[in-house]
């Protein structure tokens, strides 16, 4: 369970936080301080936030804290309600169902939603909430300084590289992204993001519904795998489908490849004739691909886990504490978490450094064994093992790897990854309101 005590001292004002990014994480962070009654400011680098990217999942623990920031009508409005997860093989045969969400049994459904258009949920949201002032765009972060008393930062339009006022806050919090310039000042020497060797092309087409309408596929193994899920409900009212796909194959370590871009266009020749027969019957795979408009590329990286997120008055949050590779449907869903817990402890410790290192605390330890366990292909590794052992297919699927070993798979990462249900729909909540506020 997690502990609801208020530590705060009633006389303590409030504590101004300052963050960099204006992410999924960083307006979670920015609305769940808000409701905590803590002074927040946003500063974004880039001039006009947009609804870039494609479709992403939200866990139920995450859609659970944004169910608590009063948000859940606005989800349903724009997501589809994942209903079952299916892993197959190549050849379409099924090796793995399982129920999701609340036709799982937890108190919250599982979301597939367009990224861009979740961040402008939040976007929005901040801007209603805390008004229009509270998120700077076109304001890059140049430097990070700290005492005693708080932290200053250095600002610079991205625009046209001139000087910004520099903004002056009792914490910051870096939510800048994989590309983080406060993890870069703690971390110099890091280099950039690591690359496992796999591409990911990402799109949407509009097809007919497949299987229950609401199904999420992963297809293939390691070395290549097609993903897909719906993610439009306008469309599923009018008995069409907007389907999120992702097609994945694995190069040598030694291609050079483009940095990573969640707007960079792709090409389809590069990786269709990989999938030319994927045609389970049930699933189009080379007609999806066929179908869509615009395709973007992006390779599959990460960056090791470090020892520590906080360093005096400045932590890290989502990407920028903790990217991974997009197995598991996890990044932004802990990204979100990451939020709510920092807001959570800022707002019931009496002392914002120690709220750094308990939120540090909480949310590290698991965060660098997720970070590993999606290197390991999390709990799609089962595709992984029947392509090993069986490669042109199988007529029994107990005859290459038991029921037993699947659940343990998914249970195993459902506990890594914080969303066991149990322990879900029974924990205390992160919401808080700061003693000054109340």
């Amino acid at each position: 369970m997690v502990p609801t005590s208020n530590k705060a001292s009633s006389n303590m004002a409030p504590p101004e936080v300052l963050v960099v990014g204006a992410g999924i994480g960083g307006l979670v962070l920015a609305l769940s301080l808000h409701k905590a009654g803590i002074p927040v400011q946003v500063v974004e680098a880039v001039p006009e936030i947009r609804p870039l990217g494609v479709g992403i999942n939200l866990l139920p623990h995450a859609v659970r804290e944004l169910s608590e920031l009063g948000l859940a009508e606005r989800l349903e409005a724009i997501a589809i309600r994942t209903r079952e997860l299916i892993y197959t093989n190549k050849f379409g045969q099924e090796i793995w169902r399982e129920d999701r969400g609340q036709d799982a049994g937890y108190r919250w459904p599982q979301y597939s939603i367009h990224r861009g258009r979740l961040q402008m949920l939040l976007y929005d949201a901040v801007r209603e909430r805390l008004g229009p002032q509270a998120i700077a765009t076109d304001a890059e972060l140049a430097a990070l300084e700290q005492d005693e008393q708080g932290v200053t930062a250095r600002l610079r339009r991205r625009s046209d590289g001139s000087a910004l006022p520099a903004r002056r806050a009792a914490i910051a919090v870096g939510a800048d992204g994989i590309h983080s310039a406060v993890r870069a000042a703690f971390y110099p020497n890091e280099g950039p993001p690591k690359w496992n060797g796999a591409v990911l092309w990402r799109a949407v087409s509009e097809a007919p519904p497949y299987l229950s309408g609401r199904s999420m596929i992963m297809a293939g193994h390691q070395d290549q795998k097609f993903v897909c899920y719906p993610i439009g409900p306008e469309e599923a009212a009018r008995g069409r489908s907007l389907v999120n796909w992702i097609a994945e194959l694995r190069f040598p370590n030694d291609t050079p490849w483009n940095r990573e871009d969640w707007n960079r266009p792709g090409r389809i020749e590069d990786f269709l004739p990989k999938f030319e027969n994927w045609n389970f019957g049930w699933l189009d795979v080379p007609g999806l691909i066929r179908a869509t408009k615009a395709v973007y590329e992006f390779p599959m990286v990460d960056r090791d886990p470090v020892a520590r997120w906080s360093f005096g008055r400045i932590t890290l949050l989502g990407d920028a504490a903790h990217s991974m590779y997009p197995i598991g449907s996890n990044g932004a869903s802990q990204a979100i978490i990451d939020g709510r817990v920092l807001a959570w402890r800022l707002a019931t410790e009496a002392d914002p450094q120690a709220a750094l290192r308990a939120y540090e605390a909480d949310r590290l330890p698991p965060m660098a064994k997720l970070v590993l366990a999606n290197r390991a292909n999390g709990p799609e590794r089962v595709m992984q093992f029947v392509e090993q052992h069986a490669p042109n297919g199988y007529a029994k699927l107990d005859d290459v790897i038991s029921r037993a070993e699947l659940e343990a798979a998914a249970q195993d990462y459902k506990l890594v990854a914080g969303f066991d249900k149990e322990a879900l729909n029974t924990r205390a909540s992160f919401d808080a309101r700061h003693p000054q506020a109340a």
